[in-house]
């Protein structure tokens, strides 16, 4: 018999933070969150709990955990979109429809309580957080910034009544065999067309204080209308600067600014640190802070995390802009690809900028949706 309670206990909590480590023991492919990161949301001031509710469920069996989730209502999310609906987020089952099943309804329930008609995921509080099921790349190692599961999942996901809303597909990108320059002369030509220049700083903290604000103004403006993202918050923007500021690397950003200092284009990676903290479990030891040092002053993978454009600059040729400086970044070190994260399947304007690399995809990922009370 399968028991679906709530988590309100500090013991209940840690079983629910231990629980996919517990599951993907000893898979390569498994890159957790940092420990410290997620045990904050349980903290009553959790950055998100100014414009979310979350609720966190467990499921035991003869007194073991056997299976997890969490339900989200993003506020934000349905105001901007005049939506009711929850997310599900956090699944982790072992291959027991029962299990998963009962997890769902939990959620269920919880979030038509709460007057959601709608639940859809795996989607977290925003989409700095992981997101999609993986449904292609099993055999592929996880980037830190998304979720690894299981192949059973989708059949679990599935068989609670969940259906396909939008995919996100992944790719490797390579440099390509031959540069014949012509790239770099296309974007210099178009950085001088629009009067643009790349936006330059001593070092990560100047970096930091000079764009932030037009950062995040310039991702608000370019991600609007994508899906399952929302506004950024005070609180986001802090978490956003304080998580990445310890691996970010000028090499690997790109700022574009107009003739009046306006940021009109962007994009960073990060080096990869998904194998350096797959080993510890997220835990930061001191044997993983040093796999961490190492991986960020010598990235042989790169994650490519936020590329952004100003719709107006969109359709101007800005991509080679883009393209080019990815060009350079590959070229640095012994870095052997990028990976490009979450790309949803019908944005062209992001798939069509990997044509000119030698692109491999090899991961897919999923969002579900089920209206309530069909």
């Amino acid at each position: 018999m399968v028991e679906v309670r709530e988590i309100k206990t500090k013991k209940e909590q840690r079983e629910f933070l231990n629980f996919p480590l517990r599951l993907y023991r000893g898979n390569r492919n498994f890159a957790p969150p940092l420990w410290l990161d997620e045990k904050k949301i349980f903290r009553s001031d959790y950055v998100y709990y100014d414009v979310c509710e979350a609720v966190y469920y467990g499921a035991w069996r003869d007194g073991r955990m056997v299976g997890r989730i969490s339900g989200i209502i993003q506020r934000s999310a349905n105001e901007k979109n005049g939506e009711r609906r929850a997310r599900f987020t956090r699944f982790d089952s072992i291959n027991d429809a029962e299990v998963s099943g009962a997890l769902f309804a939990a959620v269920e329930k919880w979030a038509a309580e709460r007057g959601m008609d709608t639940v859809c995921g795996p989607l977290g509080f925003s989409d700095l957080e992981r997101e999609g099921l993986l449904v292609e790349g099993f055999d592929e190692l996880s980037t830190f910034e998304e979720q690894y599961n299981a192949e059973y999942y989708g059949a679990l996901v599935e068989a609670s009544g969940y259906k396909k809303e939008v995919d996100w597909l992944e790719s490797k990108i390579y440099l390509p065999e031959e540069d014949d320059g012509q790239l770099e002369k296309m974007s210099d030509f178009i950085m001088k067309r629009y009067n643009l220049r790349v936006g330059e700083a001593k070092n990560v903290r100047d970096f930091i204080n000079r764009y932030a604000d037009g950062l995040f103004e310039l991702i608000d403006k370019g991600y609007e209308d994508l899906y399952g993202t929302v506004p950024f918050t005070d609180g986001m923007k802090k978490m956003l600067i304080d998580n990445f500021i310890l691996i970010i690397d000028l090499k690997y950003v790109a700022v574009i600014l107009d003739e009046n200092d306006r940021v009109v284009c962007m994009g960073v990676a990060f080096p990869s640190i998904a194998e350096a903290v797959r080993k510890s479990d997220g835990h930061l030891t001191p044997a993983a802070l040093v796999r961490l040092l190492k991986a960020v002053k010598r990235p042989r993978i790169l994650d490519l995390g936020l590329i952004a454009v100003d719709p107006e600059y969109m359709n101007r040729g800005i991509g080679a802009v883009i393209t080019a400086g990815l060009m350079r970044m590959l070229k640095e070190g012994n870095i052997e690809y990028a990976e490009t994260n979450l790309n949803l399947e019908d944005n062209q304007a992001i798939l069509n900028q990997w044509k000119r690399f030698r692109a491999v995809r090899h991961k897919r990922r999923r969002s579900y949706v089920k209206k309530l009370g069909e």
